[in-house]
This record gives C-alpha cells, structure tokens and sequence, in this order.
C-alpha cells in the first residue's frame, strides 16, 4: 500500500507536466505573425518594446532596405509596441548607434528593451486579451515619424478587425511649433511632427494631473490636426472610441509607407544588414494537425506503459 501510495505521489507531478506538455505541443507555442514590410524610399530600422511582464521578442531591432521585409513570430498572450526609427547611423569610432527618430537609446541596433524617443508613429499591440481578442491601434499620442499601416491578415471579428493607420506625410504638414528639423541629409528638412504634449509640456494637453480623466481631457487644435488626417489613428490619451481595433487568431500585416508618396525624407548615411528571419507563423494547418495527433498520441502511449512499468 505505502508503495502504492509513493508511486502515485511520485508520477503524479510528471503526469501534470506531460499533459501541460502535449498541450503546448498541441496549441504550439506562438500566437501571431508579425510581417513587416518597409515600402519607404529609405532605409528603416524597426524597434519592438515588449509590454511590462511580457517575454521580450527573439529580435527587438534590425534594418529594413526599401522594399525588404521581415517575419517576426510573437508568442501568445504578448503586449508592446513596434515603431520605425529613420536617419539612423553607426560612430565608426565608438560603434555607438543612434537615430534621429525614433530612437531606443541602447546604442546598438537592437533596441533590448529600450523604448521609441518621442516623436515616432507607434504601433500598439495586446494579445490574446479581454474575450480573447487581439487588441492593436496605431498612436499619434507620441507624435508621429513616418506612415504605417496595420492590415489584419486571416482573422475575425466583426467590423473591428480591420486596417488601421496614417499613410498621410505628416512631416511636410506639421505646423511649425510641432516641427522636428534635421540636418542629417545635408539639408534642413522637417523629419518628424511633435505632440502638443512633448511640444509644451502642458497638462491639458498630456492629459495629466486636473486633465487626468475622460472627462477632463478633450482634443486640442492640435490633436485635431492628427485626427483630421489620420482619422483612425489615436490622437490624444482619450481617443480610444474611433481607435481600437480587434481581432481574433489573426497574423499581422505592419508597412511602413504604404503608399509610395506618403513620406519624403531620405535614409540616413549608415547601411546595416537585414536581420535574418524569424520563424513564420504559428498558424496550422490540417496536415500539421494529424502529424502533432499522431505524435501526441505515440507519446501518451509510451508515457502509460512507462507509468505501468513503474
């Protein structure tokens, strides 16, 4: 009986494993595909900031040549935001790497958990949420840098699950006090469009402090000025009604300059290989289905003559 009893409590942790085993084997281990596509005249260097609590990605940072792009796998339940940083070259003394937008701070191009430096077009993302939903919204709350695009690719939701962006230039348009200027191209050029936020640092427009809630917090002229060109983009703290899109089991779609006029600047001097590609999506097929049944069930099976054995 005793020895009954110990065997038990001894397979009984492994069995709890196994089962947890077959069902990651089963579901897999990912939940999205993030394809993203640069349709820019210029080089752009993607940065991903995974959310607080969430696994960082296998890449945080690499370079897109114009019409290049890279499929990054993202694992389920993940949060963060993805932004293009342009202008971006290398010290060929230090090796420091720093761009003029968008900029993550960790001085490689991997941005290792550095977020974008305001302005910069962001590209939000939780999912597997609430309901298990995907929810994702492309933010001007930041400011902006350069267009982009995120298409849904595969999934459901009703009316939800469905583009959202700014394909607008909203550099040559920005009004001037919101203008950032650079040189780098060896000409003066406007390469970026900031907040009210990041521009005059007041609360009325940061939605902080008194103007810390919906009611409180209304659009500027400024934030109008976003809204008005990129209607489905967030363009204060509070615009999450027009805003917020979802989706289930979807793989994304992310471009940067999806319509061949949308954005003016040029890349910067530095040039930076393409990082390899990440694994492709999770999505399975009928096919993959049977073989992971066949497998599992082989599995169970040798795993139930070991428990008999022992």
């Amino acid at each position: 009986m005793a020895a009954s009893i110990y065997q038990h409590a001894a397979t009984a942790p492994i069995s709890a494993f196994f089962i947890l085993f077959l069902f990651q084997f089963l579901t897999g281990s990912y939940s999205a595909t993030f394809t993203i596509v640069n349709k820019c005249s210029y080089t752009v260097w993607p940065g991903i900031l995974s959310g607080a609590g969430t696994a960082p990605l296998s890449t945080t940072g690499f370079a897109l040549q114009p019409g290049e792009s890279n499929a990054v796998a993202v694992p389920a339940a993940w949060s963060g935001r993805l932004w293009g940083r342009t202008l971006c070259t290398q010290n060929t003394t230090t090796g420091k790497f720093t761009c003029v937008t968008g900029d993550c701070g960790s001085s490689t191009m991997e941005c290792s958990g550095g977020g974008a430096a305001p302005p910069a077009t962001l590209a939000e993302f939780t999912l597997n949420g609430a309901g298990g939903l995907d929810f994702f919204d492309v933010s001007l709350v930041d400011g902006y840098n350069l267009p982009m695009i995120i298409e849904p690719q595969g999934g459901s939701g009703g009316g939800n699950c469905s583009a959202t962006g700014c394909v607008v230039d909203l550099n040559s348009a920005c009004p001037t006090e919101l203008k950032v200027m650079s040189s780098s191209n060896g000409g003066e050029e406007s390469v970026a469009c900031k907040s009210a936020c990041e521009a005059f640092g007041d609360p009325s427009y940061c939605c902080s402090g008194a103007f810390g809630s919906p009611d409180t917090c209304k659009p500027s002229s400024y934030s109008q000025f976003f809204k008005s060109a990129c209607p489905r983009a967030y363009s204060y703290a509070y615009d999450d009604g027009s805003s917020t899109f979802t989706c289930a089991s979807s793989d994304y779609l992310i471009t940067f300059c999806p319509s061949p006029s949308t954005s003016s600047i040029k890349s910067g001097n530095g040039k930076y290989p393409v990082a390899v590609q990440v694994s492709g999506s999770h999505r399975v097929d009928n096919n993959d289905v049977v073989f992971n049944m066949i497998i599992a069930i082989s599995l169970l099976v040798g795993f139930w003559r070991f428990c008999q054995l022992n």
